[in-house]
This record gives C-alpha cells, structure tokens and sequence, in this order.
C-alpha cells in the first residue's frame, strides 16, 4: 500500500475490524490494525473498537503495554462501541478499571418492558452539544447499537439515545472520542460520523 497510512486501528481483540476497515477505505483512508505500541503511537488517527467483554480487552491492552500509551495519545481517538466503554475509568463489567480518559463508570442496563438486554436496533440520537464530530447528524438520524452496559450522560457527552433512561451515545473530551453504536453498521449516518473524526 503506497502513500501514508492515516488510522491505526488498535487490535483489542473484537471480531469487527475487517468490517471498520472496510468502511474506512469506502471513505478512501487507509488505515492498519496493530497491538504495537510504537506504531500507534506514531499515527496520526487512531481507533479503539471493541467488541465482547471489559475484562478481556483490558486484558489485551495490558499485555501490549497500550493502557499506559492510549491516555497520553495527543491525536484524535476514537472509541468505538466497546472501545468507547473503555475510555472510562471502571466498567462494572467484571469490576474493570478501565483507561480513565474520561470520568465515570460504565453500568449494565437494565431490561424492562419492550428494551431486552443487550440494547441491539436502530435507535435516533438527541444531539446535545455541537462538535464537528457530529457535523452533518440531525436529531431523526438513526445508527446502529449493540451494547449491554453504557454510561450516563456528563458534561462530555455530545449525544445521547433513550432506552428506559437517556444514556451517553457520542463523548468527546479533548482529542478522544467515543461512539457507543457501531459506525460501520450505521449505514450513510455511521459513514459520516467516521468521515467527520477523518477530519478532525
């Protein structure tokens, strides 16, 4: 592949990354998965997906030496789904500390009538804040969750979706950035949202 590489997407174990890659070239980025410290470190954008439990994938950045890297990363990050979790300081989840980029902790949802656990659909966004992040997303926009634990909604929440209770959907705080639904699988609004973090 000729040409700089532009994203470095973090191998935290999940079984999304072939899928992210694929949207990212659609939008005409290149981009490398790696568990080397060094070379994230030397890109200019970097990913955090995640898919499957708090534990293991903390598990994996431990191993690689990447929950000391990711907090000191000055370009834009962005988490995604679980990735995004992980940006907190404790997950409830196995009782994980996690990489306390942004303040809180992420709690399981509770299931109650017509909202089954996980939290899997098409949901809309209340966009709270402007970010260029979110140029270009209406509140009727809808994407795409899969998720059964999340964090409440703070001061770095951007977007939120409702299910039983408003819960943080986009956060940003600095240079990192979190999506709880999976961009890849968010048809045209996903591929904004990516086109939008490409350009930050």
């Amino acid at each position: 592949m000729s040409g700089p590489i532009d994203v470095a997407v973090i191998d935290s174990g999940g079984a999304n990354l072939a899928s992210l890659q694929y949207a990212l070239e659609r939008l005409g980025a290149r981009s490398f998965v790696s568990a080397d410290p060094s070379a994230i470190a030397a890109a200019p954008r970097v990913l955090l997906p995640g898919v499957g439990a708090a534990a293991d994938a903390m598990r994996r950045l431990h191993a690689a030496g990447l929950d000391r890297l990711i907090p000191q990363l000055q370009v834009p990050l962005l988490g995604i789904c679980l990735g995004m979790q992980l940006l907190f300081e404790h997950s409830a989840e196995a009782d994980t500390p996690c990489l306390g980029v942004l303040p809180g902790r992420i709690e399981p949802l509770c299931p109650g009538p017509g909202m089954p656990v996980p939290h899997m659909g098409w949901n809309t966004l209340d966009i709270l804040a402007g970010d260029a992040l979110l140029d270009g997303i209406g509140a009727s926009d809808r994407v795409y969750f899969v998720h059964g634990y999340a964090a409440e909604p703070d001061c770095h929440t951007l977007a939120s979706v409702h299910y039983g209770k408003p819960l943080a959907a986009v956060v940003r705080r600095a240079n990192f950035c979190g999506v709880q639904f999976h961009p890849e699988r968010s048809a045209a609004v996903g591929a904004r949202v990516l086109r939008n973090f490409l350009a930050l």
